[in-house]
């Protein structure tokens, strides 16, 4: 499913048009956007959480000539799946 399907999937569903429901969407992910790069988490309780975790650096090589390379640390989006996301997949 992609951004269009789930906009089409929550207007049908809720009765509300495309683009308000877009509309919502977009400000949502924002939100979660502006958190997450501000170092905050976003818990949505049963569904999951959104947080930035910390990748250390490593060496790595280059594909094409086969030399180490070294990869600096980051730090790189994640989303734990809350309990009723969990069992709703089960």
């Amino acid at each position: 499913m992609n951004k269009t399907d789930l906009i089409n999937n929550i207007a049908t569903k809720s009765g509300l048009t495309k683009r308000d429901v877009e509309s919502v969407l977009n400000g949502f992910l924002g939100e979660v956007t502006e958190a997450l790069a501000g170092g905050d988490k976003v818990q949505l309780i049963g569904f999951g959480t959104f947080e930035t975790r910390k990748r250390s650096g490593r060496t790595g090589r280059n594909p094409q000539t086969g030399n180490p390379i070294i990869i600096a640390e980051s730090k790189v989006p994640a989303f734990k799946a809350g309990n009723k996301l969990k069992d709703a997949i089960k």
